[in-house]
């Protein structure tokens, strides 16, 4: 019986490639059973009995690599593993954005063969860019669309904008 259950998601891997979408994952099973305060901050409002953090913090190491298993092998407090995980891998943030705004400024609608191509990419584009918490708004992305036309196509450019 490997990793006691079927992982019910994509245990977290050692680069911390998919850390971000993890974490979103992780985030939800402690609300479902009640435990949320097992890896938050400590306050005087929320204790948390001893059963709980237990099943907090065999729940994250089941979902993280062995490698990551044996390296936070003897803490026993979820919080503090949760928060040394944030810590190693939360700077996540700092190198989508750059990529982001890079794939922003070089997207080119005529580079698509098909609208819905496009309409992807700039989905993904915008999400990344919401997740480092930068807004494109409606008019920035339609700006983006029409300045990228081909320039025999100025006057479809024109009658759009209009």
């Amino acid at each position: 019986m490997s990793n006691l259950n079927k992982l019910d998601f994509t245990a977290l891997e050692v680069s911390g490639r998919n850390y971000l979408k993890w974490v979103q994952e992780v985030k939800l099973h402690p609300t479902a059973k009640g435990i949320t305060a097992a890896i938050e901050a400590p306050t005087n409002e929320k204790l948390v009995d001893e059963a709980q953090k237990a099943i907090a913090i065999l729940f994250i190491q089941r979902h993280i690599n062995d490698a990551l298993q044996t390296k936070y092998l003897a803490e026993e407090d979820p919080c503090t593993l949760w928060l040394t995980l944030a810590d190693r891998f939360d700077h996540q943030k700092d190198i989508y954005l750059p990529e982001a705004r890079h794939d922003w400024q070089y997207l080119c609608f005529q580079d698509f063969r098909f609208v819905n191509e496009y309409n992807s990419k700039v989905c993904i584009i915008r999400s990344l860019l919401q997740f480092c918490k930068m807004e494109l708004t409606k008019s920035d992305i339609l700006e983006k669309t029409y300045s990228t036309f081909h320039a025999t196509n100025i006057i479809l450019q024109q009658q759009y904008r209009a």
